[in-house]
């Protein structure tokens, strides 16, 4: 259990903290196109933000996908 939320706390900390730098190195780009959703459209963003975006929504369901797969650990009873 301790594994699990170790590998759950690693992941959300790590993608909080690439969102955080992702967040100051998209301050000033200039081209921002705007995406193409069902009902309408997006705000327009810079493309290296909607990329790091997918790159930190990865690390954070990869990470809790790895805890949820890890083994539980197995108690030792004497």
């Amino acid at each position: 259990m301790l594994l699990r939320l170790r590998l759950i706390l690693g992941s959300l900390v790590g993608g909080v903290l690439l969102l955080l730098l992702l967040c100051l190195g998209a301050q000033n780009l200039d081209k921002r196109p705007q995406l193409n959703l069902l009902v309408g459209r997006s705000a327009p963003l810079p493309v290296g933000f909607v990329v790091g975006l997918a790159l930190v929504i990865g690390v954070i369901s990869g990470g809790c996908a790895a805890a949820l797969v890890s083994p539980a650990a197995q108690q030792i009873d004497d």
